[in-house]
């Protein structure tokens, strides 16, 4: 008998759902982490934190001139349309939050790009419930080349190594359904209020820890994130030395919003977990091609440690 293993996994999903059993729902929603006491990927609306004041052009004294029509500091919602994005910005949103992965990413710049080359890419593991174990990445390695495991003296590792390490950020990457209040459009122009599923990769750390604070509030009071909302109604400015700034995100729970739970809810979840299940297939299938590479070219004598390696590997498995 031939068993589609893609609709099993939906269907357990969605029973996880409508068991009622808290801790099952909360382990795939992805918020038991933040309890601490002591392919084709389907699109997705981004949210983001905006830093930059966006341009436009305005008439002054019968000229158009280059003026800002929307400050820094507001979020920035890119509504994806087949191939066109189109932007709405609000300073103050309501998210409803289904769901959280985490994952490691690192940006690696080109340094002397060629005509029509990319400037850099991003290296990115997949996304897990928990950064607390090794994460395959899209370049056939860990962690995107973060040593395993609690590093107990950072200044005892190698330069190269701790720069490499600084480079890599820490990503909560929060799955749910944001409503913009008063939202305005790339020219500053009033739009219709709406609201849209959407995925945000936060990997400011300051804003990280927030958001984390709001989405362990609903694991301490064992409630389902997807019945409430977090309300982000301004932003913190961050002056730096360039004369430039940065933003971070002021949030609270509003735990007096109740949403009912509802088919559409199913729906929205199954959907956010379809994406998520054809993102990490993708990094996997690079993992297992780049991986596969290069132990091809690795020298005879490297390969042998490392298959000396995976039997040690095995024969504690078996022992257990």
């Amino acid at each position: 008998m031939h068993l589609n293993l893609k609709g099993a996994e939906r269907m357990n999903d969605l029973t996880v759902m409508s068991s009622g059993n808290y801790d099952a729902i909360a382990q795939m929603v992805g918020i038991t982490d933040d309890l601490n006491t002591g392919g084709k990927v389907n699109t997705l609306n981004r949210l983001r934190l905006w830093h930059y004041p966006t341009m436009g052009q305005a008439e002054i004294n019968g000229k158009l001139k280059n003026v800002e029509v929307i400050d820094g500091g507001v979020f920035r919602l890119e509504v994806i349309e087949g191939s066109v994005s189109k932007y709405a910005f609000s300073k103050t949103i309501s998210v409803r939050p289904f769901m959280q992965r985490f994952m490691l990413k690192r940006y690696v710049a080109n340094k002397n790009p060629k005509p029509n080359e990319k400037k850099g890419e991003f290296q990115r593991t997949i996304m897990s419930n928990s950064l607390k174990k090794d994460l395959k990445d899209n370049t056939g390695r860990f962690n995107c080349g973060k040593p395993s495991g609690y590093i107990e003296d950072f200044q005892a590792l190698p330069i190269d190594m701790q720069d490499l390490i600084r480079q890599i950020k820490r990503v909560r990457v929060l799955f749910g359904v944001v409503s913009m209040e008063n939202p305005v459009d790339e020219a500053g122009k009033p739009m219709d209020e709406f609201e849209t599923p959407f995925i945000w990769e936060i990997d400011n750390k300051d804003a990280f820890k927030s958001v984390g604070e709001c989405m362990g509030t609903f694991a301490r009071h064992q409630r389902l994130p997807f019945h409430h909302a977090i309300t982000f109604t301004e932003s913190t400015q961050h002056e730096m030395d360039n004369n430039s700034s940065y933003y971070t995100p002021v949030c609270k729970v509003d735990m007096d919003i109740n949403y009912e739970h509802t088919k559409e809810d199913d729906e929205t979840l199954s959907s956010f977990l379809d994406w998520i299940k054809n993102n990490n297939d993708y990094i996997c299938k690079e993992w297992d091609t780049k991986n596969t590479k290069r132990q091809e070219e690795m020298p005879d004598e490297d390969m042998d440690v490392v298959e000396d390696f995976i039997d040690i590997e095995l024969e504690e498995g078996d022992e257990k």
